[in-house]
């Protein structure tokens, strides 16, 4: 086995305060994560397409004050998949309602979510009457369909690539989408650092977890839903007070696509972050929090 690059952060984790939990969802158990004191102001935060809550612990140890809670989301990580239905936009939405009515039932919690996580939340806290959370905050937020934007030729392939293995034999079309060559290429579209060290980092922790998904029918249900679904289909219908940080190097959501998004929520402001790309919660995890503990302090009664 190769050896592991050493973490930037892994004394900051090391000092996290977590316990693990779990609750079943919508027939799905879903593996909880959750850091800091109970009484705390409570952030629920949804990670990315292929994700789990590793990804997210480098910005969680940065939030100090906080309670913070980790879900995987239903077919990665340690949580199941759905027990009925399709893996989409609506699913996970709902999924992420009843989350927040389990873990934080008064509606004083702020939901966040990056990447495909922040079109989740975004669908979550649309036109369902009193807002489920106190508050929104995007973390690289897909603005629109992966098809329409900057790299759809890359995306493209990508999408014939988890077609063919969506036609394959169950065996052969599993070991395709778990394929090192391919974490590894969609690695590569998304780093921008610089820094040998932390590109090693950033390419081992996708390695090491962009393969715990349930299983095809499961991963091929959310691709298709980070690939066509964006958050200003539902923007206009938040209407709980919203924060989008963006980087400005982020090939997969420009910063021209977050500057038209924040204007389409009735309470939104943006924060771009420089010399980052898709990938602030590994290179800008520091800056991402200092964001999101602002936005928290502003949104608290």
């Amino acid at each position: 086995m190769p050896r592991r690059s050493p973490s930037p952060f892994a004394s900051l984790v090391a000092g996290l305060q977590v316990r693990q939990d779990e609750v079943v969802l919508r027939g799905a158990r879903t593996r909880l994560r959750v850091y800091g004191h109970a009484d705390a102001p409570c952030v629920v935060l949804l990670h990315g397409y292929r994700g789990d809550h590793h990804g997210l612990e480098p910005i969680v140890a940065h939030l100090t004050g906080l309670r913070v809670v980790v879900p995987d989301l239903p077919g990665f990580g340690g949580s199941g998949p759905f027990a009925t239905g399709a893996h989409d936009v609506a699913a996970y939405a709902a999924w992420a309602r009843d989350l927040l009515t389990a873990v934080a039932p008064e509606g004083r919690a702020v939901l966040a979510g990056h990447s495909f996580g922040s079109i989740v939340a975004a669908a979550a806290l649309s036109g369902h009457g009193r807002p489920a959370a106190r508050g929104l905050v995007l973390v690289n937020p897909v603005a629109r369909s992966a098809l329409a934007g900057r790299d759809r030729v890359a995306v493209r392939g990508t999408v014939l690539l988890h077609h063919a293995a969506g036609r394959l034999p169950e065996r052969a079309g599993t070991w395709l989408l778990r394929h090192p060559a391919l974490t590894r290429a969609t690695s590569a579209l998304m780093v921008t650092t610089s820094d040998r060290a932390l590109r090693r980092w950033i390419h081992d922790e996708h390695d090491r977890h962009f393969s715990t998904f349930a299983d095809r029918r499961t991963l091929l249900g959310a691709f298709d839903a980070s690939v066509t679904g964006g958050v200003a289909a539902f923007a206009s219908r938040v209407t709980a007070p919203t924060l989008l940080v963006a980087g400005d190097r982020d090939r997969l959501a420009p910063p021209a696509d977050q500057r038209a998004l924040v204007r389409l929520f009735p309470d939104a402001r943006l924060v771009v972050l420089p010399g980052v790309g898709h990938l602030t919660h590994y290179e800008a995890p520091d800056a991402v929090a200092r964001a999101l503990a602002s936005f928290v302090a502003g949104v608290q009664p």
